[in-house]
């Protein structure tokens, strides 16, 4: 009998707190569903973004209410629904699970493994929409995201918690951008977080195959709905990829999040909308598409030491039509960026990658965000590019310039060749200082019109072997003694000569 008394003390407290009497429980019934998108009647209690549940199993999310209908926008292929199957409301928003435990894992919108491990160890689950910290919380962009790419970082430096575009035609090298960015983090602190939208599964292979070939995938997430997925998932992905990067932003760290490509992103929101029957506007997207991407991109921030001092930098990707800056979505992401990287297609075709255009590109951030000594080598690159490319362009109408104009262009032809790097070898920021101080001294002007690609790639070993301390300074945040700079110069001169002939 001492045995079963507290079995029957746990029973007797069990049926006391029981409630008896009816329960009351909205259902709703699927009207229509076809393209990604269903209408609900019913479920009068029903809130927007509120996920709903079908009697499959599938899930979808509230995207506008009218008066006696509800237009629910599909998460998962609704190939076995029918009109007048049961909808039950959950009272959640839709969720995405966030912590530690995504890193080095491939997810779709809702955390569910697309790579074949096992299910996602999420410390929490969070909404995907959530506000942008307000001015108080935020901090000054000053600390530089060193991308390994020469033109980048000594031209259009990026700071943490910035928002830079990169925009250009398709097949441009747009995504190689972003992904020889994430490479160089390798050996930094930044998490980077790879958002695919709309994109080919094969495009998505090769990226995540660079990622864990050359860089460090421990570090990595990739949050990927492909083009083959339902409307929803492609929608809520950037979203998804955000609120996993604030995790790490949120607790000091520091984050880098790719979003590949927005003008996908918007062809999705403009095929929803369209669906559902919200009027259109300019090019037939709805008239919120500014506000969808503002709210989205606003999340990227530099947090204020209160705050903890994370930030989360984004590198938003847009595709343009025979170059067409002026189209509708480029120019709403151009004005909500922090600057923009535009490719273009003539210098892809003639060899020069990164195809980037220096007369179009801009980061407004500015040169506060580049390391002290690369911002001395390069304060006068820009410049002095820009003058090259136009005096070659006058060269070409006939005529024997003088020695002066001739030494000019020999130099900006050494420059160009400089900049352009091969993918998956991004520069150390020794290396870009060594380069860049070296060729403004003119010290690479004795190097042969076709040797500056194998001087460059000789360049890290060369001080690694003979400037480590250097290189151990710039790697700790530290500018370099001046006599250890003019010492690096004096050498980079004995190896220029390796390269004359």
């Amino acid at each position: 009998m001492t045995n079963i008394s507290p079995w029957l003390e746990h029973a007797s407290r069990r049926v006391q707190a029981a409630s008896i009497g009816a329960v009351a429980e909205e259902l709703g019934r699927v009207r229509t569903v076809a393209d990604g998108v269903a209408t609900v009647s019913g479920l009068p209690s029903a809130r927007l973004d509120e996920v709903l549940r079908f009697k499959g199993g599938q899930i979808g999310y509230v995207h506008t209410l009218e008066r006696d209908l509800i237009n629910c926008v599909l998460l998962d292929d609704g190939g076995n629904m029918e009109a007048g199957d049961e909808v039950h409301s959950t009272g959640e928003v839709v969720r995405t699970p966030i912590g530690p435990g995504l890193l080095g894992r491939i997810v779709d919108p809702l955390g569910r493994p697309l790579d074949g491990g096992p299910p996602v160890e999420a410390e929490a689950y969070q909404p995907i929409d959530a506000p942008a910290p307000s001015i108080i919380e935020r901090d000054l962009v000053t600390e530089p995201v060193q991308t390994g790419i020469l033109t980048i970082d000594a031209m259009f430096p990026l700071g943490r918690g910035q928002r830079e575009l990169i925009i250009g035609d398709r097949g441009t090298g747009k995504t190689a951008i972003a992904i020889d960015t994430a490479i160089n983090q390798r050996n930094s602190d930044l998490v980077c977080v790879y958002v695919a939208m709309g994109q080919k599964s094969s495009a998505v292979a090769r990226v995540v195959d660079a990622l864990r070939r050359h860089g460090a995938p421990g570090r990595c997430i990739f949050v990927v709905a492909a083009a083959t997925t339902s409307p929803g998932l492609q929608w809520i992905a950037p979203f998804a990829g955000m609120t996993i990067a604030e995790y790490f932003r949120d607790r000091g760290q520091h984050a880098l999040v790719v979003l590949d490509d927005l003008t996908k992103h918007a062809a999705t929101h403009r095929q929803i909308a369209l669906l559902i029957g919200q009027p259109p506007g300019r090019e037939a997207y709805p008239a919120d598409v500014f506000y969808l991407h503002a709210r989205l991109l606003e999340r990227a921030a530099k947090l204020a030491p209160s705050k903890g001092g994370g930030s989360l930098t984004a590198l938003p990707i847009a595709e343009t039509d025979a170059g067409n800056l002026s189209a509708y979505i480029p120019t709403n992401l151009i004005s909500i960026t922090d600057g923009q990287l535009v490719t273009n297609a003539r210098l892809f075709q003639e060899g020069q990658k990164p195809a980037i255009d220096i007369g179009t590109s801009v980061s407004r951030v500015g040169g506060k965000t580049q390391a002290p000594a690369l911002r001395d080598a390069t304060s006068r690159m820009r410049l002095d590019y820009a003058q090259f490319l136009e005096l070659e362009m006058f060269s070409r109408f006939g005529g024997t310039p003088n020695s002066h104009l001739q030494a000019r262009l020999d130099r900006g032809i050494r420059l160009r060749a400089l900049l352009s790097q091969p993918q998956y070898a991004p520069l150390r920021l020794v290396d870009e200082v060594a380069l860049a101080l070296a060729l403004r001294e003119g010290t690479l002007d004795c190097v042969a019109p076709h040797r500056p690609n194998a001087l460059r790639e000789a360049v890290p070993a060369w001080l690694d072997e003979n400037r480590g301390v250097a290189a151990q300074a710039m790697a700790a945040g530290q500018a370099p003694d001046p006599k250890e700079t003019a010492s690096m110069l004096a050498g980079m001169g004995t190896l220029a000569q390796r390269f004359t002939a």
